[in-house]
């Protein structure tokens, strides 16, 4: 139903409002509604916040996007963690109205002692409505008008002067006068703790992790949780605050596969971690080769130590031999000759695993799932990466996400689902904190501008991206052909273009090669074989991008504008292989100038849009990288070597060495 003053078209919205839109404690969050009225009458509109104790915060006036377009936008900021609630509050604005009247009118000498005599009514409401709100310039600004108003000695156009003046219609947005008040709302929003918006992904696989060869046997040893643990503070030198671990349960023997995905392992392949379950235990156990439950609390504990929080692989299947296809094999669907599927996602097969169905039994699964999640928590673990989500009921993850925000809101859910985006964004609305995405497909500098934009800005109420350089079943062809330049560029673009992002242990050190050609596997995966690798030679004869990561993550944690999702401006550049872009939060403004060309230099025009980004049309950048300074503006030469620099990495400054102040751009997290 249409309200008195028109509100329509209201954002963010998730199914109508029936979902909350993401939003998180410290995150300034865009609230944009279509408002309008009949006539010519001035209007005005706020969006005001409701938090997880009820209370109502200060109203954020809303501005037109653009003139003419009845497009409005505030931004407002959560201050707590739980579930909010926002209005969009509009009102027939009477002195917008007569401001707007009275200018044309006096000035044409029309009805002049009606207008002054209208406009003293209206500054004398203002005066009974915020008596007790007016600051003391305020009551000054009120005082001149109303003499202004009511002094006939004085001429018409000086009086009318004061009326029109910025002073007072500064006064009239602070204490407006709301007739015809209109409130669409409340729609929810749910602000949830800043990990699961800001955070550094290392994914490490913990029995490569200490994993050495026996001289006399010439096998090679697993690593253990206690092994793995050392190398932990080296994870935290590089900046990384997630450790994500792929499935640390028993792998099953039925149907392994050995080094490179073949289907006849030899007696000491250890197989794949997703084939869960052997007699050992299933989703509920430990890898015998890893340790005990003790080993992983004190992993865990040494982790916190370091301030990296432990992610865990949650992967709902089975390997033929997992207790449940004994226990439950209700649990899985069976063909028409009585046996169970493998999985399939053709041309790909997973002969080691079995599906779960999610219909035969759908209490007793999620029970089951319920269980095995508690289990983890209770182990410290509170980052969930959920494997392959998009091949399960989306009714599914919804209830088992919210039974776990109401008990647990702290906990946090990554969607590991490259799939379609109706799949995705619906994964996102009904609950998933963060998700997977098409960055590692995306290369080329118009899909990564078009890309860039669609998550800050088009799908940042539905999902939040996390931008992950490689994987260990996705080892892009950039990659693969581009050489060490092609890995500092995607993890510049990963780490400042997205406020999370990740990365798959190797990618320091340059891994490369595929298993063939037009794959994006690896040689030798780490999927299905342990993995050595020398971190202390690569270090001692710098083949390593380590140092290069851990600058990038510093500057993350150092720069508020890069731990924000939803204040990305993309700028122009004349060549097609040099990309930029900027960050801003409140006086912090940073501005990444990328060639996405690891084979040469590129040099180009850069040209800023300095009233998107906030900057004046002068000012001093410093580049965090090679520490120059440089007197910027709206057209900017930029010339980059892949072979020295891939990107300059720039803070903007006054010219006097400030930070540069900021008009009209989202606060930082933590701000109200």
């Amino acid at each position: 139903m249409v309200g008195r003053i028109p509100v329509i078209d209201v954002h963010p919205l998730i199914h109508g409002g029936e979902l909350p839109a993401k939003a998180t404690r410290g995150e300034p969050l865009p609230v944009r509604a279509t408002v309008f009225r009949e006539g010519h009458g001035g209007l005005g509109a706020e969006v005001v916040l409701t938090g997880p104790d009820g209370e109502r915060r200060a109203p954020v006036r809303m501005r037109e996007i653009a003139p003419g377009t009845d497009r409005y936008e505030a931004w407002a900021t959560p201050d707590a963690e739980g579930a909010w609630t926002f209005e969009v509050q509009a009102w027939a604005d009477p002195l917008a109205t007569w401001r707007h009247a009275a200018s044309a009118k006096i000035a044409a000498g029309v009805d002049v002692d009606l207008m002054f005599l209208e406009g003293r009514l209206l500054l004398e409401r203002v005066e009974r409505a915020s008596a007790t709100r007016l600051a003391d310039h305020e009551r000054e600004t009120l005082r001149a008008a109303l003499d202004a108003a009511t002094d006939e000695s004085r001429p018409a156009a000086a009086r009318m002067a004061v009326l029109a003046s910025d002073e007072v219609g500064a006064l009239f947005r602070a204490h407006p006068l709301r007739d015809l008040l209109t409130v669409e709302g409340p729609h929810p929003l749910f602000a949830d703790r800043e990990r699961a918006l800001f955070g550094s992904w290392y994914e490490f696989f913990p029995r490569s992790e200490g994993a050495e060869v026996d001289k006399r046997t010439g096998k090679v040893r697993s690593g253990t949780f206690t092994t793995a643990a050392k190398r932990l503070p080296a994870v935290a030198d590089m900046g990384f605050d997630v450790l994500y671990l792929p499935p640390i349960h028993p792998i099953g023997d039925i149907g392994r596969k050995g080094a490179n995905n073949t289907l006849t392992p030899g007696p000491d392949d250890p197989g794949s971690p997703w084939a869960i379950g052997s007699r050992h235990g299933g989703h509920d156990a430990i890898h015998p080769d890893l340790g005990t439950f003790a080993d992983f609390d004190a992993f865990v504990r040494t982790a916190r130590r370091l301030g990296i929080e432990i992610a865990l692989d949650l992967a709902l299947q089975a390997s033929p031999d997992h207790p449940w296809v004994a226990e439950h094999p209700e649990l899985f669907a069976t063909r028409a000759d009585g046996t169970i599927a493998h999985a399939e996602n053709p041309p790909k097969k997973y002969q080691d695993i079995y599906p779960v169905d999610f219909d035969h039994d759908p209490e007793g699964v999620f029970a089951e799932v319920l269980r095995i999640v508690r289990l983890w928590m209770g182990h410290g673990v509170r980052i969930f990466r959920v494997d392959n989500p998009h091949t399960k009921p989306v009714a599914f993850w919804e209830r088992l996400l919210g039974e776990v925000r109401r008990s647990d809101p702290d906990v946090l859910f990554l969607s590991e689902a490259f799939t379609r985006p109706a799949m995705m964004r619906t994964l996102g609305a009904v609950g998933f904190h963060q998700s997977y995405t098409y960055f590692t497909w995306r290369t080329g500098k118009r899909e990564i501008e078009e890309y860039l934009r669609e998550v800050s800005s088009e799908t940042d109420h539905l999902l939040r991206p996390n931008f992950f350089v490689n994987t260990p079943d996705i080892l892009h062809a950039f990659l693969q052909y581009g050489g060490p330049a092609a890995f500092r560029i995607r993890a510049t673009l990963a780490a400042l273009g997205s406020p999370s992002w990740g990365v798959y242990a190797g990618f320091e050190l340059y891994e490369h090669v595929a298993v063939k050609p037009g794959s994006e596997e690896y040689l030798d995966s780490e999927k299905y074989q342990l993995r050595v690798r020398d971190w202390d030679a690569a270090e001692r004869d710098g083949r390593t991008l380590a140092p290069y990561i851990a600058r990038l993550n510093a500057l993350r944690r150092a720069h508020r504008a890069l731990q924000l999702l939803r204040n990305l401006v993309v700028h122009a550049t004349d060549d097609d292989h040099v990309l930029c872009f900027s960050k801003s939060s409140g006086d912090d403004t940073v501005i990444v100038v990328l060639n996405l060309d690891p084979h040469g230099a590129r040099e180009t025009m850069v040209r800023l849009d300095l009233e998107a980004a906030g900057l004046p049309e002068s000012f001093v950048v410093h580049d965090e990288l090679t520490g120059a300074d440089w007197t910027w503006g709206r057209d900017d030469y930029v010339r980059l070597d892949p072979a020295h620099e891939v990107a300059h990495i720039l803070s903007v400054r006054t010219p006097r060495g400030e930070p540069a102040a900021r008009a009209g751009r989202p606060s930082p997290i933590g701000a109200s």
